[in-house]
């Protein structure tokens, strides 16, 4: 069953790793965009989205007791280090990309702020439950 849990967030890192290998040539880039640094904005919406899920499937009841008692640092070190790879077969191995530290700080805060967010969102929801 917690295998089961895990695939959204198995998914969304193939299509996030699929996302990073694609071509430079093959973006569409907006002058206007980038302007606005989009593409940071971009990389941690998806690293956001992407530790959330894992989150999500990390505390259910039924996930092993140590992935619980330790998600928050599962997830997080899991999230950073999943961005450090991906920039670095930016660098290495994908044709027409460069590994870019910038984008990895983007990954980093994108998933920090899914802690957060999820801490808080967590917190609240318990808070609420008590009040009633």
């Amino acid at each position: 069953m917690f295998l089961k849990s895990t695939y959204p967030a198995l998914i969304w890192a193939l299509v996030i790793a699929i996302l990073c290998g694609i071509p430079g040539k093959d973006i569409p880039h907006f002058s206007y965009l980038e302007l606005l640094q989009f593409d940071k904005l971009v990389h941690a919406s998806v690293f956001f989205v992407l530790v959330v899920l894992m989150l999500n499937s990390f505390t259910k009841s039924f996930a092993p007791t140590n992935i619980r008692s330790y998600a928050y640092l599962i997830a997080s070190i899991a999230g950073v280090a999943y961005g450090g790879l991906l920039e670095i077969l930016q660098g290495a191995i994908f044709s027409e990309r460069t590994a870019d530290i910038f984008d990895f700080i983007a990954n980093s805060f994108g998933c920090m702020l899914a802690l957060i967010y999820t801490w808080f969102f967590r917190s609240k929801i318990r808070h609420e439950s008590k009040a009633n």
